[in-house]
């Protein structure tokens, strides 16, 4: 028969159906097409794929047990190395990573790693496999304290509890998960995937703390004291504005506050929920990344008639996922490329009534290899619009880091560390994720909270074997 060149499809509910809704969008693979995709994998000795792989998946070893029949030992190799298969399942960017390795993408379409791990994770709740307390845990009397309970955060604590530290995490918020529930809406990490994989780290032993506002009821400094390590996980949720007229008017959220809003206060619920954000017939969202598109597909949700994407350069550099992009534009997402916005308009009671953008063109690449976008004169015009959403990036948050001590900074205000080991300049912190590397993917966070984790077990390994 051969080699199966293309990926086998992956079912996805249409546009019509699911922008009415808050479900997800695609039901990943059933076990015909799991194994069938997985029959398509090389098996190559030297793991290429492994290498994209920021925590180090054996991602062949998971992709056989699915051929071998045996998914409960493909789900102990997933947890092996990754506290949250469900989640990197669904919004890991494997194109750019581990897909991106594989031998069979370089005459083929690549393995479809991603929905192989979710299906993979899916069959665990489904068959209800749990994994097992670690036969180390408790071996060791000492304790790492991890505040945050995001990617970064959820990462190392799944992996000091497997190497037998007991671990506290102190989350400020009542539900755990930081961005993974407040970020991603529910069409595309549901949070029920976020629940079950708290729920495995609850069962390796995970003292996890809710409503515990670190710098309020305990300081850093008092931490350190607690425990043997401390690791900040805390995330950048700054939001960031363009600095142009018109963003003080009432309508224009940041994308930080109005994915929050909407996933916190339920809004995938409505109208069960009534969540106490703007709705809008109109609504503009500027930027071209993945919140930008979460922010454009729940405004289509919440019943926004138009919903138009500005974005400043081209599709082609849009650093959304194709994939996002494309359900976008599926679901009625009006992408207003080479724009940039200069102005919001607003009436006498300072409502939003339009949005004035100017027409770009590509220039010369700057820093980051992306054409730059220059502005062509005289190109100015309005859109109708009573909701703007910016979802331009976001900074790092001052409210804890002012309280920390004479702990170290970059230039743009993150915490400042070591790159291999996640250590600050404070004896016995560490910290990884959006506070340190500025926003970026959920599995960038959780490669450097590896990092950390590893080099937080050297340093109280070599405490032990000096004492």
């Amino acid at each position: 028969m051969g080699i199966k060149k293309e990926r086998m499809p992956v079912k996805k509910r249409s546009a019509v159906e699911r922008k009415k809704d808050f479900k997800e969008v695609s039901s990943g693979y059933d076990y015909k097409s799991a194994l069938a995709e997985a029959n398509r994998c090389m098996k190559c000795p030297n793991k290429p794929c492994v290498e994209g792989c920021p925590v180090g998946i054996d991602i062949p070893e998971f992709i056989k047990s699915i051929i071998d029949g045996d998914l409960k030992e493909g789900f102990n190799t997933l947890l092996k190395s990754n506290a949250l298969p469900g989640v990197c399942g669904r919004v890991c960017p494997q194109e750019d990573q581990c897909a991106a390795l594989c031998v069979m993408g370089k005459k083929f379409e690549p393995i479809n790693i991603g929905i192989l791990e979710r299906y993979i994770s899916d069959t665990a709740v489904e068959k209800d496999f749990k994994p097992q307390k670690s036969k180390k845990f408790g071996r060791y009397k000492k304790s790492i304290g991890v505040v945050g309970s995001g990617p970064a955060g959820l990462t190392i604590a799944g992996d000091m509890l497997k190497y037998g530290y007991k671990v506290t995490l102190y989350e400020a918020l009542h539900e755990p998960g930081g961005v993974l529930r407040y970020g991603i809406p529910e069409f595309r990490l549901p949070n029920e995937t976020v629940d079950r994989e708290v729920e495995n780290l609850n069962a390796m032993g995970l003292d996890l703390k809710l409503n515990y506002v670190i710098g309020k009821i305990l300081s850093v400094e008092e931490l350190l004291e607690k425990h043997d390590a401390v690791f900040l996980g805390i995330g950048a949720g700054l939001p960031r504005f363009m600095g142009i007229p018109g963003e003080n008017l009432n309508g224009v959220y940041s994308a930080n506050e109005y994915l929050t809003r909407n996933n916190l206060m339920r809004s995938y619920r409505y109208p069960e929920y009534n969540t106490p954000v703007k709705k809008g017939k109109s609504v503009a969202v500027v930027g071209g990344g993945n919140v930008a598109m979460d922010s454009a597909r729940t405004a289509i949700r919440l019943g926004a008639e138009n919903v138009y994407n500005i974005y400043r350069r081209s599709r082609v550099e849009m650093p959304a996922r194709s994939e996002e992009i494309e359900n976008a534009v599926e679901e009625g997402v009006r992408l207003k490329l080479l724009r940039n916005p200069v102005k919001i308009i607003g009436d006498e009671n300072k409502r939003i009534k339009k949005i004035r953008s100017i027409k770009m063109k590509l220039g010369e690449p700057d820093e980051s290899g992306r054409r730059r976008p220059l502005e062509i004169p005289d190109s100015e015009y309005n859109i109708d619009v009573d909701v703007v959403v910016m979802a331009i990036g976001t900074g790092p948050n001052r409210l804890l880091l002012d309280v920390v001590g004479n702990l170290e900074l970059n230039q743009w205000g993150y915490i400042k560390t070591d790159k291999e080991t996640g250590m600050t300049n404070i004896d016995r912190l560490y910290a990884g994720g959006d506070i340190v590397t500025g926003a970026a993917t959920v599995i960038s966070a959780m490669g450097t909270a590896r990092k950390a984790g590893k080099a937080i077990r050297r340093e109280l390994e070599n405490d032990r074997q000096n004492k």
